[in-house]
């Protein structure tokens, strides 16, 4: 069974994921640099930091599409 130490650190993970991810995608073109070098490098691209954001959902639509499928088939 996880801990709740566990679910603090993917809870903290995913905060730091979305802030970054915001700052990266929306943000950055408001503010100035930050001076930290990944999120500076990031934010000065104009094609692949959408990249990043965009695989998260895409690749969860696929693991539960394809796990309802397998369902399906097994259950058939």
């Amino acid at each position: 069974m996880p801990s709740p130490t566990t679910g603090m650190l993917l809870l903290a993970f995913s905060i730091v994921f979305l802030v970054a991810g915001t700052y990266a995608t929306f943000l950055s073109a408001f503010f100035p640099r930050t001076g930290m070098p990944l999120l500076d490098i990031v934010a000065q691209d104009t094609h692949y930091k959408y990249f990043l954001i965009l695989l998260v959902p895409t690749t969860s639509y696929f693991v539960i599409a394809n796990w309802v499928g397998w369902q399906y088939y097994r259950n058939s």
